[in-house]
């Protein structure tokens, strides 16, 4: 991947490139009295098989609810700390506080994980592995999740062994990342939230929407959103994409839902709808006891 583009990429992820409208948080990204918060723990991976000579930060979060007794479902993001952030445009731990609390979606546990960084590499520059594991259509990322890190959190709390209790989610590269998984191993993982996703010719992504066409049907759940003013550059425009990937779900008869907005490439319309999508997600999940 050229360096300019990972430049404008990361330039996009940390705030808007374009002017958009405005997009508000509602209530259910804001801590509300009487609701317990789940707690928070962070890890560092720096001994990864897959990725070597990589190290990242990543976290789990465990709604209060958790009985260890009861598998939990199971959701993972791409980019972390930036879906973890409280301050910040989605506020995942304090949505799944508030919607678990009041039984909109099933007990999950959240694992947020940064892009691997190189041994030795500047702490505060960009992510170089970032694209090599987000943007790639192999299964080296599938592998990461499912033989390091799911494990790791394995080792300390009950998950589902339930393929309709396991989500994926991520903007942009990450985006992409997230159906990437899910395509490759749908019998682990049947759910997937695309925000901003960028189904672009980084490193082939373009082809999605032609593969979902010309496949037969995987067994997932698929949502998506995107805005008029997200990217345009060489390696594609996410916009025109996201609306082909949106078609070729609809052609090939998938459980899928579209919003699209006028926002550009980051996670401010993703944050306003957060709570919608998450209960859209997990409608009709039933836990297996």
């Amino acid at each position: 991947m050229r360096e300019w583009m990972m430049v404008f990429l990361a330039m996009a992820l940390s705030g808007n490139v374009y002017a958009q409208e405005a997009f508000e948080l509602g209530a259910d990204s804001f801590r509300q009295t009487g609701v317990p918060r789940g707690e928070i723990t962070h890890h560092r991976w720096e001994s990864s098989r897959v990725y070597r000579n990589t190290e990242r930060d990543w976290w789990v979060y465990v709604p209060a609810q958790y009985d260890h007794e009861i598998p939990a479902a199971l959701m993972v993001f791409q980019d972390g700390a930036g879906y973890l952030d409280e301050d910040g445009a989605i506020r995942v731990p304090v949505v799944f506080d508030n919607l678990i609390h009041r039984g909109e979606m099933p007990i999950t546990i959240a694992v947020f994980i940064n892009p691997g960084r190189f041994i030795g590499d500047n702490p505060d520059g960009p992510a170089r592995n970032r694209s090599t594991e987000y943007d790639s259509m192999n299964g080296r990322y599938s592998r990461f999740l499912l033989e390091e890190i799911i494990p790791e959190v394995r080792k300390a709390y009950r998950i589902t062994d339930d393929r309709d209790g396991w989500a994926i989610g991520g903007i942009s590269s990450g985006g992409i990342c997230a159906f990437t998984v899910a395509w490759q191993r749908p019998d682990m993982f049947s759910k997937v939230v695309s925000h901003v996703g960028s189904f672009t010719n980084i490193r082939g992504g373009h082809v999605y929407p032609d593969l979902v066409r010309q496949s037969e049907p995987k067994p997932i759940r698929v949502f998506l959103q995107d805005g008029s003013q997200d990217l345009n550059i060489a390696a594609g425009n996410w916009w025109l994409a996201n609306q082909q990937m949106a078609d070729s779900l609809d052609f090939a008869g998938y459980d899928y839902q579209k919003v699209w907005g006028d926002g550009g490439h980051n996670l401010e319309h993703g944050g306003a709808i957060f709570p919608d999508t998450m209960r859209w997600l997990w409608r009709d999940y039933a836990p297996t006891p």
